[in-house]
Formats: C-alpha cells, sequence, structure tokens
C-alpha cells in the first residue's frame, strides 16, 4: 500500500467515525468536515477530480451544519 492509498483510506475511515458519532455532540459535525476537506484533497492528489469536488461540497454543508448547531446550542443573545 502506498501513501496515497494509506492517506485516502485514512481520510474515509475518520469520515465514516465523526459521521456515526455527530448526534454525540456538535465537534464531530466539525470533525466530518475537516475529513471531508481531507477525504476531498485526496480525490484531487489522486486525480479523481470530481470525487474531490464532491467532497468539498459535503465539507461546505457539514460546515453550515455545525455552524447552525453551535448556534442553536448557544441560544438567543439577549443585549443588555
Amino acid at each position: 500500500m502506498d501513501w496515497l492509498t494509506a492517506f485516502g483510506a485514512v481520510a474515509v475511515t475518520a469520515m465514516l467515525v465523526c459521521y456515526v458519532l455527530e448526534d454525540r455532540a456538535p465537534v464531530f459535525v466539525l470533525a466530518f468536515a475537516g475529513a471531508c476537506a481531507v477525504s476531498s484533497a485526496y480525490g484531487f492528489l489522486q486525480g479523481a477530480w470530481p470525487f474531490g469536488v464532491v467532497e468539498l461540497v459535503w465539507a461546505g454543508v457539514a460546515m453550515r451544519r455545525w455552524r447552525r448547531r453551535t448556534e442553536r446550542a448557544a441560544g438567543p443573545i439577549i443585549a443588555d
């Protein structure tokens, strides 16, 4: 197994683990976004640019989900 294949395997495994744990805490949604970004890099490095683009989109979707989830958990901001 070369380094690129190992890199991709770790990235996709991290995505799977973070996805499974998303309901436990918002940090796992953020970690999922990071793993998607790393998987995107793997796709571009491997030469599979459609995979890289899709994973980059998923990273953006996950970042939006994380932002919404953390804002909802913080509650409304009340000005004095």
